[in-house]
Order: C-alpha cells, then sequence, then structure tokens
C-alpha cells in the first residue's frame, strides 16, 4: 500500500472549533484505514485542548478548545501523525471481529419497500431482486450469499446514533454496488441491513433512509440503557475498524436471539484481531479466511 501523501490531503477549519482533513477523494479501504491509523495515533498522544477526534470513511475531524491549543498548534500535530502514518512501512489496527446474524428477505423490510415503491429505480421489484440484478448476480439467493460470504470492516460511524458504514472486504471488482433509492422513505424499521453505493449499514432506530434494504438483525446495536453485557462501556456497539461477518439465519433463529436479548442473556460472537492492511491486500481472500479462524475456530 501507498499511503496518500501530505499533498493530496485538504485541511479545512469548520468554525473556531473543528479541524477537517480530507485524505482522499476515493473512498477506498486504503484511504479509510489511513483515515484510522491517523485519528488513533492523535488519540494515543492525548494533546492538551482536543475534545473529540471523529474518523469518516476518507477524513476525520477533529473538535479542539481553541483556549488551550492554538489552530496552528494543532494543525502541526496532525500534520506531523500524518507524515508518520505515511512513513510507516505496513500499517496494522489492533480491533475486533464480531457476528451479526441477519433475517434476510424479512417481511418487515419487504413490506416497508413495497410501500414506497414509487420512490424505488424498480418499482415493481424489491430491493433484493434489484441489487441482485444491478451487480449481475442470477438470484436473490446469490446476492445473499455474495453479501454474507465476506467480512465488512467499519469504515465510520454517525450519521444517527450507533449507525455503523461498512466496506466490504474484498477486492474492488467484487464489491457489491447498489444505488439509493431516488427519495428517501420515511420509514425503515429499526436494525434493518442496509445498502448504499458501496456500503452496508446498519439503522440503529427506526427513522427515514434511503439506502436498499436487505433484512433485518435481532441484536441491538444502540443501547442507552445499556442493559445487554456488550454495552457496559458504552451505548453504541460499533466503532471505526470494527470486522463484521453477516451470518445468515432463518425466523426461528431470529426470534429465539430476540428473546436473549429481552431476557439480557445475548452476548455477540467476537474476538480480538490485529488487521494488517499490507497482508489482507496481498491476498484477501486467504486473509479473510483467517480473520473467519479466529471469530469460529479453525
Amino acid at each position: 500500500m501507498t499511503a496518500p501523501t501530505k499533498s493530496e490531503s485538504r485541511y479545512s477549519w469548520g468554525g473556531d472549533e473543528h479541524l477537517v482533513v480530507q485524505i482522499s477523494e476515493a473512498m477506498s479501504l486504503e484511504a479509510n484505514f489511513t483515515t484510522m491509523a491517523i485519528a488513533n495515533l492523535l488519540a494515543s498522544r492525548e494533546l492538551d485542548g482536543i475534545i473529540d477526534i471523529c474518523p469518516s470513511n476518507a477524513s476525520f475531524l477533529v473538535r479542539f478548545d481553541p483556549d488551550v491549543i492554538a489552530p496552528a498548534d494543532l494543525e502541526a500535530a496532525v500534520r506531523a501523525a500524518e507524515l508518520e502514518v505515511g512513513d510507516t512501512a505496513s500499517l496494522s489496527l489492533q480491533t475486533r471481529i464480531f457476528e451479526i446474524p441477519v433475517w434476510y428477505d424479512d417481511p418487515y423490510t419487504r413490506e416497508t419497500g413495497a410501500r414506497f415503491r414509487d420512490r424505488h429505480q424498480r418499482p415493481e421489484g424489491n430491493d433484493l431482486e434489484f441489487a441482485a440484478i444491478e451487480n449481475g448476480l442470477a438470484s436473490e439467493a446469490a446476492f445473499i450469499e455474495a453479501h454474507a460470504g465476506s467480512p465488512w470492516i467499519t469504515s465510520m460511524v454517525g450519521f444517527v446514533a450507533g449507525l455503523p458504514f461498512m466496506f466490504q472486504m474484498v477486492p474492488p471488482e467484487r464489491q457489491l454496488e447498489v444505488p439509493k433509492y431516488l427519495r428517501p422513505r420515511t420509514d425503515t424499521p429499526a436494525l434493518t441491513i442496509g445498502h448504499g453505493g458501496c456500503f452496508a449499514c446498519i439503522y440503529s432506530v427506526r427513522g427515514a433512509g434511503g439506502y436498499q434494504m436487505f433484512g433485518i438483525t435481532p441484536v441491538p446495536i444502540f443501547d442507552p440503557e445499556q442493559k445487554l453485557p456488550d454495552f457496559s462501556d458504552f451505548m453504541a456497539f460499533f466503532k471505526p475498524g470494527d470486522i463484521v461477518k453477516f451470518r445468515k439465519v432463518d425466523q426461528a433463529e431470529y426470534e429465539q436471539i430476540q428473546a436473549q436479548v429481552a431476557d439480557g442473556s445475548y452476548r455477540f460472537r467476537q474476538a480480538p484481531v490485529t488487521f494488517s492492511l499490507d497482508a489482507f491486500l496481498a491476498d484477501p481472500d486467504g486473509y479473510n479466511a483467517s480473520l473467519l479462524e479466529v471469530l469460529y475456530g479453525a
């Protein structure tokens, strides 16, 4: 991997308290990984005056207190971190891999999609059928297999509380791409698995949305009351850099997991991993297989 150079990055100011750094105009895995590496390096330095660092797909925002750290000093620190990351021969990320069960082709997202077909590119079909056609796949089942067959990396969390955007960890020519609805819906079921452009997402709460809908998960990803053990540290489960494996479940298992969530016994299947970008780029399928061995065992 060749990290984006200093000349490709764009620094801009958002009012008196925000610095925005755009690493690249392309939303690639390499740009996202560089963004996370810089954000993590800055966070590890615990500079006085930095309030928050928010990484995005190919950029990051730094919120700071100008009464504690001068804007020029902040910019110098960020540029130094960018150069240090760019000089690193091989980037790696300490993260985790976990499983998200999905009831694909569920009645809730199908019903919602049917109510809003007048806003869709293909009013006569459904979202899964449209996605299969757009990606040259023979059937909805083939699309589901491609969607659940490889891991995804969380490129950012936001838009609404706890909502993750995920980038498929496959070579670019195999990435699933589906356009958003022509006009957004005014309703989307909570915990819908969505897709827009090259990004998957999970709608953390019920609300408006324009991504194609493929299924629904029974597990919460945003828990303001922090009832489940996996939310003991924070009310939002996803973090940038998380690696996700979708697993197809049927209605019976979906309802079984719902019951575990309700009684407080559900735990995410997860494991810590060190993700190496160079190793992944050298052999995506082989590297993905090794990640899944960590999650599920050999």
